[in-house]
């Protein structure tokens, strides 16, 4: 139990870094895109300086939620507090969704009402460029780090953040075009990138209410089958997992042969608890011995 404790504490460490130097990243992107749409005029830009002003805040709940989550169980929550870890991951749906509607609002105001094209400059499209190409390291190295660690609130921070990178994509172009003299570029862009946003909320709810419904981690038969391999156990049955974050608890029953001692049957229990953690990942499991 200490070597799991030591595990979990070291992996809230090294998310809690992760998201440290991911959030400088994204306040460095903010400053950068406030100054281009300060500088430019575009509403597009001013669109894009709220979404990145998103992922910094996304970035500060989950250094939050993550101190939260790597509790340990108590009297009210016997199962620890790693499920707030995936509400986190649901509130960044949230901001998400908060996005696209900011995004479709000043894209159909634009249409509707038309504007000044922005006024773009060498130092403005160099600043966008740059803010673009630490929004791909930011999506390369928190997509490794929550495979990683195993962490929702990584994963999902860095989805909302590849969402940046496709707007980010869709300013510039938009801002180009615009300065040509297609003024109905920006807005028309910035509606067809709300569907690559949706699409990204989708796979997050996707991935994190399995957890929160208690689906199973692992098929019964997977589980039945991994225990009826240890030496001494003739049955399993009455198994039942679930995943909290990055938990896995099972819950199964197993019968042995009736002569044995509890002595006997104690370490067939604990040949189980071995192999069901090492094989399929599980970190809590509780068997109950029954004589065949």
């Amino acid at each position: 139990m200490k070597a799991r404790a030591d595990e979990a504490g070291d992996r809230d460490r090294h998310i809690r870094r992760v998201l440290g130097g991911i959030l400088v990243a994204n306040l460095a992107v903010v400053v950068a895109k406030a100054v281009v749409a300060f500088s430019s005029g575009s509403l597009a830009v001013f669109g894009d300086v709220i979404h990145s002003s998103v992922d910094a805040l996304n970035n500060v709940i989950g250094l939050i939620v993550v101190r939260v989550a790597a509790r340990g169980p108590d009297d009210d929550h016997p199962y620890g507090h790693a499920k707030f870890e995936t509400v986190g991951a649901l509130a960044v749906v949230v901001f998400l969704s908060v996005t696209i509607l900011e995004l479709l609002r000043g894209a159909v105001g634009r249409l509707v009402m038309g504007g000044r094209p922005p006024e773009v400059d060498a130092t403005a499209a160099w600043l966008m460029g740059g803010t673009l190409l630490i929004n791909v390291w930011v999506v390369w190295y928190e997509t490794g780090a929550g495979h990683r660690w195993r962490s929702d609130i990584l994963l999902a921070d860095a989805a909302h953040t590849r969402a940046d990178v496709v707007i980010t994509l869709t300013v510039i172009a938009g801002l180009f075009l615009s300065a040509a003299g297609l003024t109905w570029a920006d807005p028309v862009l910035a509606i067809l990138v709300s569907g690559a946003v949706i699409r990204i909320g989708y796979h997050i709810v996707r991935r994190s209410i399995p957890s929160l419904v208690d689906a199973a981690a692992v098929a019964q038969t997977t589980i039945g089958a991994a225990a009826l391999r240890v030496e001494g156990v003739r049955a399993a049955y009455d198994i039942r997992s679930r995943t909290a974050a990055w938990r896995r608890f099972a819950e199964l029953t197993i019968a042995v042969d009736g002569t044995v001692d509890v002595a006997a049957a104690h370490r067939i229990a604990d040949a189980v608890e071995a192999r069901l953690g090492t094989e399929l990942g599980f970190h809590e499991i509780v068997i109950h011995v029954e004589p065949c």
